[in-house]
């Protein structure tokens, strides 16, 4: 299995996949094909192999769809039997309240990630 890393645009993140487990996902998410963009992460995050994982999510801006292919790769991770300790690290704008309330929601609906939630002037 082979490490995930694509270059940021104006309409998709930057994805940086590991296979040690160091996940990262940071600026904005509105894929014109959320799908197609989305997919290969979630079978990525099935195929892990690591007992830790940390992701690092830095989002400025995401719409529903993205959230929703989001969870499916978190899901995934938190899901996977390999993994023993799955750490998310939600950094979100200090004014951002809907990106707070989405990291919060998001970490109810997981059973092994452990959410930290870190404020800052700019997410990405």
């Amino acid at each position: 299995m082979n490490n995930i890393n694509i270059q940021a645009t104006v309409n998709t993140p930057v994805i940086e996949f590991e296979n040690s487990g160091k996940l990262l996902i940071s600026g904005r998410s509105l894929p014109e094909n959320v799908s197609k963009f989305y997919l290969p992460l979630i079978n990525w995050a099935k195929a892990l192999n690591s007992e830790r994982v940390i992701a690092d999510i830095r989002l400025e801006y995401t719409n529903s769809s993205s959230t929703k292919k989001l969870l499916e790769i978190l899901k995934s991770i938190d899901r996977n039997n390999s993994v023993r300790e799955f750490i998310v690290n939600w950094y979100y704008e200090i004014d951002d309240e809907d990106s707070f309330e989405n990291g919060k929601i998001l970490a109810e609906l997981l059973k092994k990630a452990d959410f930290k939630f870190y404020k800052s002037n700019t997410a990405a």
